[in-house]
């Protein structure tokens, strides 16, 4: 059994950067190392308020990247102009919200199926790879594979907030397997995201059935102790078959 493929979100180099308004530590170097360290994506997420990642970022790692490139980007207008226009590898749509802190939890398909169907097919015409990020909901599921996505990303957030502050796990856990053993049966490749630390990736590597760990904030924090290139090691050990 294949091992999954680790993506490495790179998104918060950018945050360290903007906090006092220079131009280091740089992006760029951050994903060529990630690559050189044996990532097998890189994940950005172009925010609407650029709070983090810029269009820069996004021209310049694209341009120099040897991996796939994953998009994290908004369902709206003026962000699939920017995806089609630069066409990284894979784009994952996911929500959006002004004042949280980070992504809350996954699309809400029910409501904006037709919005997202109509990127969908916009994105996959120009050969870019689709990913919904959504809940482990397999009503959500269902019209995922209704607007055709090539697969799926799992909001893990809850789990590993349980997780890491040692609380019952058993029914967010449940709802996971649940949902990547339904998703796998339809024929959605399924990725996992968000919170996920090295704790959490040993405990979420014991399902079968996912294709790709997306890790990002926890993996660049813990970079400032260890290094990019021994966090990614020690990642893809863990999510070693």
């Amino acid at each position: 059994m294949l091992s999954p493929k680790l993506g490495v979100n790179i998104d918060h180099v950018a945050t360290v950067r903007n906090a006092r308004g220079e131009n280091y530590p740089s992006p760029l170097k951050a994903a060529l190392l990630a690559q050189k360290s044996g990532a097998d994506s890189i994940t950005i997420h172009l925010r609407e308020d650029r709070r983090h990642i810029k269009e820069r970022d996004l021209y310049e790692i694209k341009n120099k990247l040897k991996i796939p490139l994953n998009l994290e980007m908004a369902p709206t207008s003026n962000m699939l102009k920017i995806t089609l226009k630069y066409k990284p590898d894979y784009a994952c749509i996911v929500p959006e919200k002004r004042k949280e802190i980070t992504t809350e939890g996954g699309l809400n398909l029910k409501k904006n199926t037709n919005l997202i169907k109509r990127i969908v097919n916009k994105l996959k015409q120009k050969g870019i790879r689709t990913s919904l990020f959504i809940e482990p909901n397999i009503k959500d599921i269902e019209i995922a594979k209704k607007i055709k996505t090539d697969c799926i990303e799992i909001h893990t957030g809850k789990f590993c907030n349980l997780y890491i502050n040692k609380k019952k796990i058993n029914k967010e856990l449940k709802k996971i397997k649940r949902a990547i053993n339904f998703a796998n049966k339809i024929g959605l490749k399924v990725h996992v995201g968000h919170g996920i630390t090295f704790a959490s990736a040993k405990r979420l590597s014991k399902i079968n059935g996912i294709k790709e760990f997306n890790i990002g904030h926890f993996l660049i924090g813990e970079s400032i102790f260890i290094g990019i290139r021994d966090c990614i090691k020690k990642f893809k050990s863990i999510l070693k078959k």
